[in-house]
């Protein structure tokens, strides 16, 4: 997924002259080790960049403001290898304005029983200088992560490469710009919102074109263009006919080629990475796009129904954050749809109309062309499948009015009990944590809503992270969730956030 950037992490180790050219020397030397031996690890997203040891107040402020300015650094990973006096870093942190990661940890894993003496213990003193830095970073209330742990254990690098996304979240996020076609659904409150203060607070541009603007990109496609992706469906995908004339379904998918085509010319041109589309609203468009949409999506771009800018965005933000992800199994746009209430077996059947993205499929992906109540159009063609399973996380982004809400709910997918033959859209099935009657009394407490964003491949630590670096509310549904200090948790946000 193209972002424009080869995102680095800077690596700054604080310390102080009090010990000496040797002592410092010592210093560098072992912040380099830890730098390289992370990077050999293989369990890094990105590289981490080192930087020459931070003593002094000038050099401290230059570096963060290098950081500022340099494009490809991500963020900064701070750790304190001796004593670093905290007024030190006080002008830099205040200048500084991309993610933070404050790594507590320590040069060597054992105390050297037989050999330690003041001179180790004044050089290898970070349990002294984290809890020194730590103090001002508290102080000034500045947003950042901290990881405890020993610098070559898995499990803190591990964190580390989760922050590591969570931090490109965060850059990305003001790169991101939605196309809104035709506008939100009439009379629907959740899936609406503060645009300007979305763009303020999270760096979104949503902007909104008349639907045929849209559709003229469409008119342009050339057969040419348009056979060679129908040759494309044709391999990729089985096709499910449904009785159908197979030349009439082949028209019938060639209008949804059309339209990829012709929406991904636009989305290129005028630099948008995700859309929104209304069924209210198609203009001349002769299919309401559903396949269309589910491979764009499965490129990357964000999408939305009818007209949920909020959640077109965060799919574009979390697709960004599980790039490149070992293993992916896939971001997408969801809605709630129908319950299954029997003892044991009981969850939430997940679907769209049409646009749920071909990333989260289980097996082979098809093809079926069938009609649609909504849009007054001809059937359109559509992907189909069931996603697959494991956990999951589901977000909502909610505007209260006053401020943004970040509801972010841990899911477990699982198989449905038994096929859906006459169900002609991509559908998940899950339960969420801590059980569907707790989960759902939670989400409507909290105000979700009945879109999400959706991914196998981040966990709800990130989103949570990501929440914070973007100062705004989170609300967290997971197998720790009980309703009543939920809702006390709920009082004590309208308060904290307001």
């Amino acid at each position: 997924m193209k972002t424009g950037k080869n995102y680095k992490f800077w690596f700054a180790t604080g310390s102080q002259d009090l010990y000496g050219d040797s002592c410092l020397a010592n210093v560098a030397e072992h912040s380099k080790i830890i730098v390289d031996q992370m990077n050999k690890s293989g369990m890094l997203p990105f590289e981490v960049v080192w930087k020459p040891t931070l003593i002094t107040n000038e050099l401290i402020r230059k570096t963060f403001n290098e950081a500022n300015a340099d494009e490809e650094c991500a963020g900064v990973i701070t750790w304190m290898h001796t004593f670093s006096p905290a007024k030190s870093w006080i002008i830099g942190l205040q200048e500084y304005r991309k993610p933070l990661l404050h790594l507590h940890t320590q040069f060597n894993q054992e105390i050297p029983y037989d050999s330690i003496d003041m001179d180790f213990m004044n050089e290898n003193q970070s349990a002294h200088g984290d809890r020194e830095y730590g103090h001002i970073v508290s102080r000034m209330g500045i947003e950042r992560k901290v990881v405890v742990g020993y610098w070559n254990d898995k499990n803190v690098i591990a964190k580390i490469g989760s922050w590591m996304r969570t931090a490109i979240g965060v850059m990305e996020s003001s790169h991101i710009r939605v196309c809104r076609v035709a506008d939100n659904m009439r009379n629907v409150a959740v899936t609406d919102g503060d645009k300007v203060e979305a763009q303020i607070k999270f760096g979104w541009e949503i902007d909104a074109y008349p639907v045929n603007e849209i559709t003229d990109y469409v008119k342009e496609v050339t057969p040419g263009e348009v056979s060679a992706l129908l040759d494309e469906y044709y391999a990729q995908y089985n096709m499910i006919l449904d009785g159908l004339d197979a030349a009439e379904f082949k028209k019938h998918v060639a209008v949804q080629a059309g339209i990829e085509i012709g929406f991904e010319k636009f989305l290129e041109e005028k630099n948008y990475q995700a859309i929104v589309t209304h069924f209210g609203d198609l203009g001349e468009l002769q299919q309401l796009p559903g396949l269309a949409i589910q491979r764009l999506m499965s490129k990357g771009y964000g999408f939305g129904g009818e007209g949920d800018w909020k959640t077109a965005a965060m799919v574009r933000l979390m697709k960004i954050m599980a790039a490149g992800v070992k293993d992916a199994k896939g971001t997408s746009f969801m809605e709630d749809y129908t319950y299954n209430l029997v003892p044991g077996k009981e969850g939430i059947l997940q679907a769209h109309m049409l646009e749920v993205c071909p990333s989260i499929a289980n097996g082979k992906v098809s093809v079926r062309v069938n009609p649609l109540s909504m849009g007054d159009r001809e059937a359109p063609a559509r992907l189909v499948f069931t996603s697959k399973t494991g956990p999951g996380v589901a977000t909502s982004l909610i505007d209260l009015g006053n401020r943004f809400r970040l509801i972010i709910n841990a899911v477990d997918c699982k198989e449905v009990e038994k096929p859906m033959p006459k169900l002609p859209v991509a559908t998940a099935f899950w339960t969420p944590q801590p059980s569907l009657q707790i989960g759902a009394e939670a989400w409507i407490l909290a105000g979700g809503a009945h879109h999400t964003a959706f991914s196998y491949d981040l966990s709800v630590e990130q989103m949570e992270d990501w929440a914070a670096a973007m100062n705004i509310e989170s609300v967290i549904i997971d197998n720790d969730t009980n309703i009543r200090t939920l809702k006390n948790e709920l009082r004590w946000n309208s308060i904290a956030y307001r």
